[in-house]
C-alpha cells in the first residue's frame, strides 16, 4: 500500500498524543515523520498535516508558525482555550485549514448531525428535548462538554440560542415544562467512559439518539480521520461536521 500522507503529532508524549501515535503506527498509508511536545522544534515541511491535543498556548503557537510559513495543515483537539486564544486559531485559519473539535469521537460527530436535524424537523411547541449523559465518577464537570455540544445542535436546529432556552436541573417543585426549553440531566457513576442520550418526546411518542464510548482509542481515530480529510482542503476553519459531511466544505 501507497503512503497517502506524512504527519506530525504535537503534544507526543501526552495521553491522547500516545494514542494517536499508537493509531497513526498501525496504518501502512501514513508516515509519521513527527513527533514533538512543548520547546521541541520539529521540521515542519515534513508533514501534510499536524495533529495537536497539546496546551492551548502551544496550540496557539503551533497554528501561528504553521500560518506563517502557509502550512501544514491541522488537526486541533486542544481544550480550554480563551476567546483570544479562538480569535488567534481563527486568524491562523485564514492561512491554513484547521481542524478544530472537542470531541473527534465519529459517533458522537454523527450523533449531533442527527440531532440537529431531527431538531429542524420536530416542532418545539409538540416536541420536548431532553439530554442525558453519564461518565465516571472522576470528571468534575457537568453536564459533560459533549452534552452541551449535542444540546447546541438541538438549539441549532432550532434557530435559538441555547442559553435562551437551556432549562436548570429538574429538581424539587419546579412547576409545568414550558414549551420549547432543552433540558439536561448527568449521572457520575464507576468508570464509565462517556453515554450520551437526547430523548425528543411528545405526548405520543419518543425518539431516543444516543451514543456509548467503549474505548478511549476512538477519539484518536476520529481525529486521525480529521486528519486525512483536512490535509488537502484550503484554508478555513473547519470541525467535524465538516469532516463527516454534514455540511458542505
Amino acid at each position: 500500500m501507497s503512503v497517502i500522507f506524512h504527519a506530525g503529532i504535537s503534544g507526543a508524549r501526552g495521553r491522547m498524543g500516545r494514542a494517536v501515535s499508537t493509531v497513526l503506527d498501525a496504518r501502512e498509508d501514513v508516515v509519521v515523520a513527527a513527533r514533538f511536545d512543548r520547546g521541541e522544534t520539529p521540521d515542519l515541511s515534513l508533514c501534510d498535516v499536524i495533529i495537536d491535543f497539546s496546551t492551548p498556548d502551544s496550540s496557539v503557537e503551533l497554528a501561528q508558525t504553521c500560518a506563517e510559513r502557509g502550512g501544514p495543515a491541522l488537526v486541533i483537539g486542544s481544550t480550554g482555550l480563551t476567546p483570544e486564544q479562538e480569535t488567534d486559531i481563527h486568524k491562523a485559519a485564514e492561512k491554513i485549514a484547521i481542524v478544530r473539535s472537542g470531541n473527534f469521537s465519529l459517533g458522537v460527530n454523527i450523533l449531533i448531525g442527527l440531532v440537529e436535524h431531527a431538531a429542524q424537523r420536530l416542532d418545539a411547541a409538540d416536541w420536548d428535548i431532553e439530554v442525558l449523559e453519564t461518565h465516571h465518577r472522576r470528571k468534575v464537570d457537568a453536564p459533560s462538554g459533549t452534552a452541551l455540544m449535542l444540546g447546541e445542535a438541538a438549539a441549532n436546529g432550532r434557530d435559538v440560542d441555547l442559553a435562551d432556552v437551556r432549562s436548570p436541573p429538574w429538581d424539587g417543585i419546579t412547576g409545568e415544562r414550558e414549551a420549547g426549553r432543552i433540558g439536561f440531566a448527568s449521572m457520575r457513576a464507576g468508570g464509565v467512559i462517556g453515554e450520551h442520550t437526547v430523548l425528543f418526546a411528545s405526548e405520543d411518542e419518543t425518539l431516543t439518539l444516543s451514543h456509548s464510548a467503549i474505548d478511549r482509542s476512538l477519539f484518536a481515530k476520529g481525529a486521525v480521520a480529521a486528519a486525512a480529510w483536512v490535509r488537502s482542503r484550503k484554508p478555513g476553519l473547519y470541525d467535524m461536521q465538516d469532516v463527516l459531511g454534514f455540511r458542505q466544505a
